[in-house]
């Protein structure tokens, strides 16, 4: 996982539980003394088991965390890639562009990074299936990512997710309408 993902990681628990909190779950993920450079990657298991001591904490689901810190994580996103989001873009038209766009340049600047791969198909103008891949299984992060960038753009919107790698589907397949 990226570097930069931890740091938002953090700022999410910081935002959402406070410091103490933060301090308390990277002491349960046994992550005290380690830093976690911005511009490197590291191993996914650190995030893991930051998320993991998170669930022990709250009670929560482990996706519920990873959707409401995507969620969280969206604008941050469009404001570190603002130079590759057309300004005339929506929720659907971010989605069809990630991929050709914002994941080409993190692929080429970090190849360690390795953001998911999305086939977007625009099914209708209010409508787009995404078609999501990757060995993390990180759609609860997606998901979020998309509610907030809809949120960002001042949209609702709707989610389904018909299939699911967690359910043993090749890919993830997310439905997003615009309400």
């Amino acid at each position: 996982m990226h570097g930069i993902i931890h740091g938002e990681l953090k700022k999410y628990v910081v935002s959402k539980m406070g410091a103490d909190t933060w301090n308390a779950l990277v002491e349960k993920a046994g992550l005290q003394g380690r830093h976690h450079d911005p511009t490197k990657a590291y191993p996914d298991e650190d995030a893991l088991a930051l998320v993991g001591a998170a669930v022990e904490m709250t009670g929560l689901e482990a996706n519920a965390i990873l959707e409401d810190f995507g969620a969280f994580l969206a604008p941050d996103l469009l404001g570190l890639y603002a130079t590759y989001v057309n300004p005339q873009w929506r929720t659907l038209d971010l989605l069809e562009h990630t991929e050709s766009t914002i994941h080409r340049v993190v692929r080429a600047s970090e190849p360690s990074a390795k953001p998911p791969r999305l086939d977007v198909k625009r099914i209708a103008r209010d409508r787009a299936l995404l078609h999501y891949r990757s060995e993390r299984k990180m759609c609860a992060v997606a998901k979020g990512i998309i509610r907030g960038a809809a949120e960002h753009f001042g949209e609702s919107i709707q989610i389904r997710e018909p299939r699911c790698m967690h359910a043993g589907d090749a890919a993830c397949e997310i439905e997003v309408s615009v309400l």
